[in-house]
C-alpha cells in the first residue's frame, strides 16, 4: 500500500517559480459513453466503470507504473492520507459510490474513478508548469478514451455530471504561497483581481476547504466555450501576476521590515525546534513561515524541499503512517512535536 515516504515529486523536485508557486495541477473530467452518470448509476453500473478503467490502464501499460486501489481498501485512514497528499478530492473521500483510484509512482499522476464523474485524471507537478501538467493527463486521456469511448457532444464537448465542467472538462489550478501579500495586507485586493477575471480562489485542499499557512489554490471556473489552451493560458497569466505581486511584497518586507520578518521567521523555527506539543494547524503555519525564511535566504541550513516534505508529513494521517501506529489526538500532538524537532536538528 502507499507509504508516507518518499513524498511526491511535486514537493521534492524543483519547478518554475517554485518560491511562490508550490505546484500546478491539471484535472480532466470524463465519462464513459453509454454508462449512467454519478448517482444515477447503480452498484453494478459503478462496478462496471471501475473494471473498465482498470482494464484500460492495464492495456495502456500503466498498472506497471503505479497502483490501482479498489474500493475495499479505501478505508477512512487511507482516504485521509490521500486527501492530505492532494491525490484525491474531498468529494471522492465522501462519496458513497463504488470507487477506484490509480496513483502513479512519484504521485505525478492519479485517476479517481466514480468521484462525481466516471474518471477524474489529475497531474500534479512542481512549480508553475501548465504545459508539463497537461501533457501528463492528455496522453493518458487519449489512450483510455480509445477503448471505452468518452461521452461527447459535437455541440457541447465532453459531457459531465456537473454542468460547470461541460466542454473541455478541464480544471487548471496552482497552489501558491502568498505570506508577504498577507503581511502587507494586500491579499484581499490581489485575490479580488483573480476572481474578477473569472478564477476561483480556495483553501489548501480546494473547494470548501480553509486556508492554512497562507497557501491558496487558484483555478478556472469556466470550461464551456473555451479551448484547453485558452483555459491554461488564462490561469497561467493570472498566476504569473500573483507570483510577481508576492515577490514585490517580499522585496518590500526585506527592505523595510527585515528585522520584523527575521524575528517572525526565527521565532517560528525556534518554536518548531523546541515544542513538546504541536497541533497539525500550528505546525503548518509555523513551517509556512519557515518556508518564507528559506526562500528569502534568511535560513541557510534548510532546503525548500525539506520544509515542503514536513508540511505534508505533519498532517494527521501522514504522521501516523510515518510512525506506523494509530494515535489519539493528544498523542499525535506530542509525537508530531518530537518528529519535527528531530527533523530540524542541525
Amino acid at each position: 500500500m502507499l507509504e508516507a515516504e518518499p513524498v511526491g515529486r511535486w514537493l521534492t523536485e524543483l519547478g518554475p517559480d517554485d518560491d511562490v508557486a508550490v505546484s500546478t495541477r491539471v484535472r480532466l473530467a470524463r465519462n464513459i459513453a453509454g454508462e449512467k452518470f454519478g448517482t444515477r448509476a447503480g452498484p453494478e453500473d459503478q462496478a462496471r466503470v471501475v473494471a473498465a478503467v482498470s482494464a484500460g490502464l492495464e492495456e495502456a501499460g500503466r498498472l506497471e507504473q503505479g497502483r490501482f486501489i479498489e474500493e475495499e481498501v479505501l478505508d477512512e485512514p487511507l482516504l485521509g492520507f490521500l486527501l492530505e497528499r492532494h491525490l484525491v478530492s474531498p468529494d471522492f473521500a465522501r462519496t458513497k459510490l463504488r470507487r477506484g483510484l490509480f496513483v502513479a509512482e512519484g504521485e505525478t499522476l492519479s485517476l479517481m474513478v466514480n468521484e462525481e464523474d466516471h474518471v477524474r485524471f489529475q497531474a500534479l507537478v512542481p512549480g508553475l508548469d501548465f504545459p508539463g501538467a497537461y501533457r501528463v493527463v492528455a496522453e493518458l486521456d487519449e489512450k483510455l478514451g480509445e477503448a471505452p469511448g468518452w461521452a461527447f457532444s459535437p455541440e457541447y464537448g465532453f459531457l459531465t455530471a456537473c454542468p460547470t465542467n461541460v466542454g473541455t472538462g478541464l480544471r487548471a489550478s496552482v497552489l501558491v504561497h502568498l505570506p508577504a501579500l498577507v503581511l502587507t495586507r494586500e491579499i484581499e485586493k490581489v485575490l479580488r483581481g483573480a476572481v474578477h477575471v473569472g478564477l476561483a480562489v480556495r483553501g489548501i485542499y480546494g473547494e470548501g476547504t480553509e486556508t492554512k499557512g497562507n497557501f491558496f489554490q487558484v483555478s478556472n471556473q469556466r470550461t464551456l466555450g473555451l479551448s484547453e489552451t485558452e483555459i491554461l493560458e488564462t490561469v497561467e497569466e493570472t498566476c504569473r501576476q500573483l507570483v510577481e505581486y508576492e515577490r514585490k511584497a517580499r522585496e518590500y518586507l526585506v527592505e523595510n521590515l527585515r528585522c520584523d520578518i527575521e524575528d517572525k521567521v526565527f521565532r517560528s523555527l525556534g518554536l518548531l525546534r523546541g515544542a513538546r506539543i504541536l497541533s497539525s494547524d500550528e505546525a503548518i503555519n509555523l513551517l509556512a513561515t519557515v518556508r518564507l525564511g528559506v526562500v528569502l535566504g534568511m535560513i541557510n541550513e534548510l532546503k525548500p524541499a525539506e520544509v515542503s516534505r514536513l508540511l505534508v508529513l505533519v498532517r494527521p494521517e501522514n504522521l501516523q503512517r510515518v510512525l506506523g501506529e494509530r494515535l489519539k489526538p493528544e498523542e499525535r500532538d506530542e509525537r508530531r512535536a518530537t518528529f519535527v524537532r528531530e527533523a530540524l536538528v542541525r
